[in-house]
């Protein structure tokens, strides 16, 4: 590869800067350019389906150094750096169509979020003199790239080609991880497919009793606060997010079933209660999997600063409000949860759920918290994190699942939503999913301006608060 662009950046001349291409402007293709154009990347080709070409010509006419060319023969043909930001169902057929056109001795990345089919489309459709050093961003369109990882794959390429993408992409601010194709689809199926498929489930169950609630006083503040924003951020995005991940991604449909599986275990026990020994039974599983899981910090004999900033935080960012007393009736058991009439305790079958589906597949979550956490897996483990080692909590809890009434309806709900998620991906039809998908999202529309605002603004506090820890114990 020639040299001519060891140690480029955006304050070369223009005839010194190479041709970035990207091929697909959806969210993360739009995402790319901005950041580009913003660091002052002068020569910045991209293109989209053909009958888009008018309208992205009209939309990026005086944004500074975008062209928009009328489809990817043309990037292809005129860029040194190719990204593909197309959705992983169809990379294959898109690479198929663009790839023979790619200038000689170019770059090409996709930005996919399994990496599988994108690895056999390159492979098959790019000429041998191309190189390929592939990319992958771990968060969405609407967070900063800042501090969030971002995955680098020099697959098929002489250093200076990654040199040349780290020179490009540095603008971002991101942190690179330096992964395999393979072992890129490990870690995002162990960061993502069972956060994905809880709140997926969650969505799915609330839309079944068609009623949000937060707003019954059921399920307001604290770690409550996190699962709702979270379940309405994923569903404001696009469906085809995590369709990719969950169907093409053999490790991914693996921890989804188990998930499933976790989830109806233990409502089984649930419903047994204190009877026949199930009680015993219910808590010796869910100790056997909170040992599995957050164990180590205890065995190291140091202690980790917890993730999830306090329940007090979170209550500002929350979409209901918490009654002076229940908004409805909950009848309880004749034992009933010490903090039922105040905060509304309950099983979290989530989180025992998500918590027992790592155990069971051997899963340390923390290991990829440093290298690849996405920031919905960073809050969803912290919020189990804070369950788990708060004896108190996790008690009542447990008591709450064995002996109160009030949320088993919500919770079959949600063995029934997590089951049939399953089933959706098991089949691995893209079609059964996106109805699936949208059937839930339609519910939800309403609310996602303001879930977006509070979501954003969580996620936000959450990360600078991680930073900080991070930072305290690198010095440690």
């Amino acid at each position: 590869m020639d040299s001519v662009w060891d140690g480029v950046c955006p304050a070369n001349p223009i005839e010194e800067q190479p041709t970035i291409g990207l091929i697909g402007m959806g969210a993360m293709g739009r995402m790319y350019a901005k950041h580009l154009s913003k660091a002052g990347w002068k020569k910045i080709h991209v293109c989209d389906l053909p009958g888009k070409y008018e309208g992205l010509k009209k939309e990026y006419t005086d944004v500074s150094g975008i062209t928009v060319l009328p489809d990817g023969h043309s990037v292809s043909r005129s860029s040194d750096f190719i990204v593909y930001s197309v959705e992983a169902e169809f990379i294959e057929r898109v690479v198929a169509q663009y790839g023979p056109s790619t200038k000689m001795n170019a770059i090409v990345a996709g930005q996919t979020s399994v990496k599988a089919p994108e690895k056999a489309a390159f492979e098959k459709h790019l000429p041998p003199d191309t190189h390929i050093v592939s990319c992958h961003s771990l968060h969405g369109p609407g967070v900063s790239p800042v501090g969030q990882p971002l995955v680098l794959i020099q697959h098929r390429a002489p250093p200076e080609a990654l040199h040349l993408v780290e020179n490009i992409l540095r603008s971002f601010g991101s942190r690179y991880v330096y992964l395999s194709y393979e072992e890129h689809d490990l870690v995002t199926a162990n960061t993502q497919a069972v956060t994905h498929a809880a709140f997926l489930s969650m969505g799915t169950a609330w839309a079944a009793m068609k009623e949000y609630p937060w707003e019954q006083g059921l399920y307001v503040g604290g770690i409550e606060t996190a699962k709702v924003n979270i379940t309405l951020r994923i569903y404001s995005n696009a469906w085809h997010v995590y369709a990719g991940l969950a169907i093409l991604n053999p490790s991914a449909k693996i921890q989804i079933d188990q998930f499933a599986e976790s989830a109806t275990e233990l409502f089984k026990l649930m419903l047994q209660g204190g009877a026949e020994g199930g009680e015993q039974r219910f808590r010796e599983r869910v100790e056997w999997a909170r040992q599995i899981v957050f164990g180590e910090d205890e065995k190291d004999g140091k202690k980790r600063t917890p993730i999830l900033l306090s329940e007090d935080v979170l209550d500002r960012f929350s979409l209901g409000r918490t009654p002076a007393s229940p908004a409805v009736p909950l009848p309880s058991s004749s034992t009933p949860s010490p903090t039922n009439s105040q905060n509304n305790a309950n099983s979290h079958l989530s989180l025992l759920a998500m918590v027992d589906c790592w155990a069971h597949l051997k899963i340390q979550p923390f290991l990829h918290l440093a290298l690849a956490a996405t920031p919905i897996f960073r809050l969803f483990l912290g919020v189990a994190e804070h369950l788990f080692l708060s004896p108190t909590m996790l008690d009542s809890a447990i008591h709450s699942a064995l002996y109160d009434t009030w949320h088993r309806r919500d919770d079959l709900e949600f063995v029934v939503a997590a089951r049939g998620w399953s089933q959706c991906v098991s089949f691995g039809g893209f079609d059964l999913y996106h109805r699936r998908f949208e059937e839930t999202r339609v519910f939800f529309e309403g609310r996602f301006e303001e879930a977006g605002v509070l979501g954003s603004e969580m996620i936000k506090a959450i990360m600078e608060s991680e930073k900080e820890r991070e930072a305290r114990e690198s010095r440690s």
